[in-house]
């Protein structure tokens, strides 16, 4: 293949536009201001009603039929380790990072090293562990962890009574609650049958208080699952109707999650899986929104899948298991492929051949829902085969800082850095991220994307003006994958927009392409280009053909939610007054004709 020029950027740019999607972006802060004071007084008024929920005449409200068995347990096409069930047994506890020893007493008597911990512990994570090592003494721990909660836990209280973990509790109990209820003794499963109508009482009650996103989706989806499994048709019917309010929310046109987050899109199309197949097990007639958002949904899984099955890294989301998103795919009748353009999401996605590209072209979520959004405007991430190849660093949400932050700027993405300053912000550590949350805060721009096809292949352009603001500086990139996927080539520009009061500072750039810890580098033709080797001997040769210096350095991966040493491949140079494109090749070694 020839060199790629510079001006091949100019050729690209002729090419008929098929898509474009402005998205702007603001958070004023006369909107957060508003947001910081509805946060204020919605944790004062829940002070004052976690008061009153917790006294005997709240408690003499909570009324209604109360259940003596699970009517249906819904499938939950998590993986089980039977290792975890074994750790439990011997009183080791591991939720969300973090690790807890009991040697004696309860679990349930040890504070809880951070809210993730405490969320897992009292949502009941351990259940579906324990259920899968079988045998009686699975039961008889079940039973043991189960009883010492509500021997603790049966009134209301903080954390086990907030909505999202009643929510999370009645997920896991109804799906794998089965095998150690059933023949308990009949004075403590009446006991806890009665907790359970509480719980739905209090839940029917609180769901609009809990988180926005996939905490407020959990909290509607258990209240669901409670009616439709413990036949209450109230809260059945309460369910429901919050549980379309969330999916018109949260479930985007194309079939996406609001957060832009491939595992969250997983999270929800496997709890709404759950519902539905309560639904028909109840001959319910319902409004169709449920069916309807998991038809959307399933195409956009498959879009998300790189080449060994899990799901690309993308807005706080990691690998997640293969084996469940197979599963779960297993049960969507419609089949539905996965499409090129999720312009409501924002990613394009390219496949010829064993290769596959995504293409992050969107901005950064609204408001509450980029909480765990990264800033990885147009990274891209491709696997060769079952082998990821270019990615980013994946998500440390279960980590403690600077991890946390760290893997959500823009350095840590398969895109360019401008000034080493990410293209959307973070709240910082205080009051306002204690208000807020750690959401991530876009600059005011916009993205930009179109797809063509050409003689050399799928090509899709796309740009943001996200740096505008600060350095008056915008960000193009053009990505082509050859008719048989064994060449992409890339273009980034720059191009500089003259301030009013002058010529614009120097600023650095780099390019990085963080590479998977599975793939070995080396600097080849005296450091004029990198070669990587696969782990089935296969190779690629990256190369920079004009525009910056080359170098290789070191990296981390949390895609599959350990913090693994990588490498990655870094352009850099600097931009000031004239626009400038970095022309770029990966190609697979002995490649001919592309």
């Amino acid at each position: 293949m020839p060199a790629l020029s510079l001006g091949s950027a100019a050729d690209l740019r002729s090419h008929k536009r098929v898509a474009t999607r402005p998205a702007p972006q603001k958070n004023a802060g006369s909107n957060l201001m508003l947001e910081y004071t509805g946060a204020a007084c919605g944790i004062a008024v829940e002070a004052l009603s976690a008061e009153l929920r917790a006294g005997w005449f709240y408690r003499l409200s909570l009324t209604g039929p109360i259940s003596n068995r699970i009517h249906f347990h819904p499938v939950d096409t998590r993986p089980h380790r039977l290792e975890e069930a074994d750790a439990y047994f011997r009183g080791r506890f591991r939720f969300a990072g973090e690790s807890v020893d009991v040697a004696a007493g309860s679990v349930f008597d040890v504070a809880a090293p951070s809210p993730a911990f405490a969320e897992a512990l009292h949502g009941f994570e351990w259940l579906r562990h324990i259920e899968a090592a079988g045998g009686e003494v699975a039961r008889k721990s079940a039973l043991k962890l189960s009883g010492e909660w509500l021997e603790r836990h049966a009134r209301y209280g903080k954390p086990a009574w907030q909505p999202e973990i009643i929510g999370l509790r009645f997920i896991n109990l109804l799906a794998h609650g089965r095998f150690f209820l059933a023949n308990s003794d009949l004075v403590w499963r009446s006991r806890f049958y009665v907790s359970l109508r509480n719980q739905a009482r209090v839940l029917a009650r609180t769901v609009p208080h809990a988180p926005e996103g996939l905490p407020k989706l959990h909290a509607a989806a258990g209240l669901t699952l409670a009616g439709l499994c413990l036949m209450d048709a109230r809260a059945a019917s309460q369910g429901l109707a919050f549980l379309v309010e969330e999916i018109d929310k949260q479930i985007l046109p194309d079939g996406g999650h609001v957060t832009r987050s491939p595992e969250a899109l997983l999270d929800s199309f496997r709890v709404l899986s759950m519902v539905q197949q309560a639904i028909d097990a109840a001959r319910r007639e319902v409004q169709p929104h449920v069916r309807s958002a998991l038809d959307r949904m399933a195409p956009m899984m498959r879009f998300f899948r790189m080449g060994d099955g899990g799901l690309g890294l993308f807005n706080g989301g990691g690998e997640s298991d293969s084996r469940q998103i197979e599963s779960l795919l297993d049960r969507d009748d419609a089949h539905g492929k996965p499409f090129a353009h999720a312009p409501h999401s924002g990613f394009q996605r390219v496949a010829a051949g064993k290769s596959l590209v995504l293409f992050d072209v969107g901005a950064p979520p609204q408001g509450a829902f980029a909480a765990d959004a990264h800033a990885g405007c147009l990274s891209f991430e491709m696997s060769a085969g079952t082998h990821r190849l270019i990615v980013n660093c994946g998500s440390a949400r279960h980590h403690k800082e600077p991890w946390f932050s760290a893997v959500r700027a823009t350095a840590a993405h398969s895109t360019l850095t401008l000034a080493d300053t990410s293209s959307a912000a973070m709240l910082p550590e205080g009051w306002r991220r204690r208000m807020l949350g750690p959401r991530l805060l876009a600059r005011d721009g916009r993205t930009q994307t179109r797809r063509s096809e050409t003689a050399e292949g799928v090509v899709v352009e796309a740009n943001h003006n996200f740096y505008e603001p600060m350095f008056g500086v915008q960000h193009e990139r053009f990505l082509t994958l050859s008719p048989r996927g064994l060449i992409l080539s890339g273009v980034d520009q720059l191009r500089p927009r003259r301030r009013k009061s002058g010529r614009n500072p120097n600023l650095a750039f780099a390019i990085r392409f963080h590479i998977h810890p599975d793939i070995r580098l080396s600097l080849a033709h005296g450091g004029a280009s990198v070669l990587l080797k696969l782990p089935n001997g296969e190779g690629w040769r990256f190369r920079c053909d004009s525009g910056g210096a080359l170098a290789i350095e070191e990296s981390i991966y949390l895609g599959s939610g350990q913090l693994r040493r990588a490498e990655q491949v870094v352009v850099s140079g600097h931009v000031r007054d004239e626009e400038i494109a970095i022309a770029w090749v990966l190609e697979q070694v002995g490649a001919a004709g592309g």
